[in-house]
Parts: C-alpha cells; sequence; structure tokens
C-alpha cells in the first residue's frame, strides 16, 4: 500500500501522521511526503535554511519517508496564491509517487494554509477522470494536525469527524514523538498539544475509541473500492 501525504508545512506530516507512515514504512509500503511550503518563513523560532533542511530531511529518515517533495508557496498567504497552481503541483506529485491512499488536512483547521491545501487536494485527487493513464487513487482521508484541527473554531464548518483508526502501538506513537523533536522549535511543554505528554495521551485516546492500543485517527472522505 502507497500513501502520500499532503501538507502545508513541514512537521505537519508528522504531527498528522507520523504514526501511519511508520507503520506503512515498516511493513513495507512506500510513504511519500508532499510539503506546500518547504521554507516557513514566517515561522516562529525557525532555524536557519540549513537547519530545516536538515530537520526535514532526519525526521524524514527516522519515519521510512520514501519521496519528499516540496514546494515554495508563501507561508500563512496561501490564500493569495491561484488555486490552480496548488492543485497542479499536487497533481504532479501524486503521478510521480502513484500513491493508493492520499492523506491531507482537515478543511475545517484554523490554519488558512491549512484549508487552502486541503482545497487543493480536493480537487488534484481527481486527476485520474481527466487522465487515464494515471493510477487512480483508492482512498482519500483528513487527518487530525493537534493545534490546528483541534480548533476547529468556525462552527460553520463541520469539525474533523474520525471513521478511520489506525493501531500504531506504543512503539509507534514513540517514534511519532522522536521524528518530530527533530524539528527544532516545534515542541512545547504540556499541556501544549505539541508536547509528548498530550502526543501519547490523544494516541491512548483514538486508540480506545477503536479498542485498540494507541492509534491515529483520521476521516475517510472517498473510498473507490474495498
Amino acid at each position: 500500500m502507497d500513501c502520500l501525504i499532503v501538507v502545508a508545512h513541514p512537521d505537519d506530516e508528522v504531527l498528522g501522521a507520523g504514526g501511519l507512515m511508520h507503520k506503512l514504512s515498516q511493513s513495507g509500503g512506500g510513504v511519500s511526503v508532499c510539503i506546500m511550503d518547504g521554507t516557513v518563513q514566517a515561522r516562529s523560532q525557525r532555524p536557519d535554511d540549513q537547519a530545516l533542511e536538515h530537520d526535514i530531511l532526519s525526521s524524514a529518515e527516522m519515519l521510512g519517508i520514501k519521496q519528499m517533495l516540496r514546494g515554495d508557496f508563501p507561508n500563512i498567504q496561501m490564500n493569495t496564491v491561484p488555486h490552480l497552481r496548488m492543485v497542479q503541483f499536487i497533481e504532479s506529485a501524486i503521478e510521480k509517487t502513484e500513491p493508493d491512499i492520499v492523506v491531507t488536512h482537515h478543511p475545517a483547521d484554523t490554519n488558512n494554509d491549512h484549508l487552502q491545501t486541503s482545497l487543493a487536494c480536493q480537487a488534484a485527487i481527481r486527476l485520474f477522470q481527466r487522465r487515464p493513464e494515471i493510477k487512480p487513487i483508492k482512498e482519500f482521508w483528513y487527518m487530525e494536525v493537534p493545534s490546528a484541527t483541534d480548533w476547529s473554531v468556525n462552527r460553520a464548518m463541520r469539525p474533523f469527524t474520525p471513521n478511520t483508526y489506525i493501531e500504531v502501538g506504543k512503539e509507534g506513537i514513540q517514534r511519532k514523538i522522536d521524528a518530530l523533536s527533530q524539528y527544532r522549535g516545534v515542541m512545547r511543554p504540556y499541556p501544549h498539544p505539541r508536547s509528548d505528554e498530550a502526543l501519547l495521551g490523544l494516541a491512548a485516546y483514538r486508540g480506545a475509541q477503536a479498542g485498540v492500543k494507541y492509534a491515529e485517527a483520521f476521516e475517510c472522505a472517498f473510498r473507490r473500492e474495498l
């Protein structure tokens, strides 16, 4: 099973799907990541370019990511970019990686870059309908990113509603935390959502919902076949 994770910023891929990526790579599945803004120039506590590059690659290596594709869309300004440009960039990632499953942000995330990425991804996954030579995706999932998805305060949009649970075990969550820790300035002390305790607690809660030991939760928005 090959999976493409499409995210707005570096570290979103780990926060939302670090356990899933580790589990897939350990079982022989291909894991690719597409980051729309690989430079995050507006980020607080951002390291210099060389250090950020090191952090991205170090985290990816820990999770067994096969391909890393990065764009240069503007940080916290993706709403100023033509929608078509973002769609075409994600389409090119789908064409290169040939995923069975595409995972991206939930459209109700408070972070506007997450919303724009989600909207572009929703359009891009239909590429196989326009081009028969493109491998069709089987499933399209939304993920939850702590400190963004939980802050879905716009009640005009339906919040994240998980219906797919991936058991990753305590070892998988620890690998997720370790991979996230490769990003300098991202982790915070408890009770922040990006703390060790909060990430472990969320995984325990999601696992309990599904009757498994530690899980990541997703919302499957499209399934083409069983």
